[in-house]
């Protein structure tokens, strides 16, 4: 009888410690996954306006960044605290211009390397300055310049106002939504 009882006792035991390796196992691939390849976002705000809202829900990669291939046009999320205000630490943006490219903004329009950017994504018709440093500028080999699609007054905290963005605080590309479900698809 005690042989019985010590084989069942021995039988939980193992079936406990298999469940608890498949566990840790699950947990280690999600954070890796997390971590290195790509992560759920929800969008807070009204900076890209058209093209996303406030409550969307995006997958983000995070090996573009890794790999250092930053396109124009690219939507990525940007770790940006020290601008931030309400706990909030990201944003997503639009890169408009990669390292070396020349960025002015005039006349309500942008310009890289010279020539009119066409931007049939943006909310409002023109694209003011906001700090002159940052509206006339080549933005730095290491640096991305962003902007919010939405270029109504006061309606974008982007590189207009703040500078270049590093590519080191570039955390991903948006590359789908899933939410609201009549909008998913890929960005």
């Amino acid at each position: 009888m005690r042989d019985e009882f010590s084989m069942k006792n021995k039988d939980i035991l193992k079936e406990v410690l298999d469940w608890a390796v498949h566990i840790l196992f699950a947990v280690f691939i999600g954070l890796f996954i997390v971590t290195f390849v790509a992560q759920r976002t929800i969008v807070y705000g009204e900076s890209m306006i058209p093209t996303l809202n406030n409550g969307d829900q995006l997958i983000v990669e995070k090996i573009t960044p890794r790999l250092n291939k930053f396109n124009r046009g690219d939507l990525v999320t940007v770790y940006i605290p020290e601008y931030m205000t309400d706990g909030k630490e990201y944003v997503v943006k639009r890169i408009v211009a990669v390292g070396n490219d020349k960025v002015e903004i005039r006349n309500g329009k942008v310009f890289i390397n010279n020539e009119e950017l066409l931007e049939d994504y943006i909310t409002g018709s023109t694209t003011e300055p906001i700090n002159s440093e940052y509206c006339n500028i080549i933005v730095p080999e290491d640096c991305v310049y962003v902007l919010g699609d939405n270029r109504l007054p006061h309606a974008s905290l982007d590189s207009r106002s703040i500078g270049p963005i590093k590519k080191k605080k570039v955390v991903g590309k948006v590359i789908f939504r899933y939410y609201p479900f009549d909008k998913a698809g890929k960005l």
